[in-house]
């Protein structure tokens, strides 16, 4: 089976693209280094030709309100593109709890994308995961200063990138959800102890502080952003997962 992968050549795109190549299936790659432009659609009617599955996992360069026009723009042009190729699943990577948190631009951008690929004409499947342990050092550096980092206590049950992967190459060689699959990790963690956590197991000097206002996350309350009970638990835990990428 062909499937375009689009942000084909990320962190999550790359390995989305080798795993169903080991599978047999043929893989293509869609990305702005593959001529491939989301914006103005140059390059996809050429990506997506023969393709039984479209699989997205691009993202916005920004997590500022121009994420909105980025989303909007970019499923308008994959939706329309599809319906020219034939595409029988549209498949697009979003986040636990983002329906939730509507005072994040970043957030209302990727509810925005859910959206438009329900309303589309190609049956779909949205896979909502939490946030990737790949990501969590980023997420120390936004709110660094010096020895010290800033973070509130929101909760988060981190995933492996990896596991992630896994979960899209299913749900894209399957049928169409036609809704919502949830992922997540095992443990959930207040985000000044998974600071903390990471921090140690990197032998680094600096103090986490907590700081119920510090960064992106510092907008968000309760636990919306933790899997509710019908979500799918992967197994690796951070804390193992840490000491393997010492």
């Amino acid at each position: 089976m062909k499937l375009a992968v689009i942000g084909g050549t990320g962190l999550i795109g790359s390995q989305v693209v080798r795993k169903l190549t080991d599978a047999g299936h043929e893989a293509v790659p869609a990305a702005r280094s593959t001529g491939v432009d989301l914006i103005t659609g140059e390059g996809l009617d050429r990506a997506l030709e023969g393709a039984a599955v479209v699989i997205d996992v691009s993202n916005s360069p920004t997590f500022d309100a121009a994420s909105l026009d980025f989303f909007r723009t970019s499923m308008t042009n994959l939706l329309a593109a599809g319906e020219r190729a034939g595409v029988r699943h549209q498949v697009v990577l979003s986040i636990v709890g983002v329906d939730q948190v509507p005072q994040l631009d970043y957030y209302r951008a990727k509810t925005l994308q859910e959206d438009l690929l329900g309303q589309g004409p190609t049956p779909y499947s949205i896979v909502r995961a939490t946030q990737f342990f790949e990501f969590v050092d980023a997420v120390l550096s936004w709110t660094s200063d010096g020895d010290t980092v800033r973070l509130p206590s929101t909760p988060l049950q981190p995933i492996a990138a990896a596991e992630v992967v896994d979960t899209i190459v299913d749900v894209s060689t399957g049928t169409p959800l036609g809704g919502i699959r949830n992922i997540a990790g095992p443990d959930v963690f207040a985000l000044d102890e998974l600071g903390r956590i990471t921090l140690a197991a990197r032998r680094d000097a600096r103090t986490v502080i907590l700081d119920e206002n510090a960064g992106l996350f510092g907008a968000v309350t309760g636990d919306v952003l933790t899997a509710g009970p019908e979500a799918h638990l992967a197994p690796t835990h951070y804390r193992d997962w840490l000491q393997k990428a010492r």
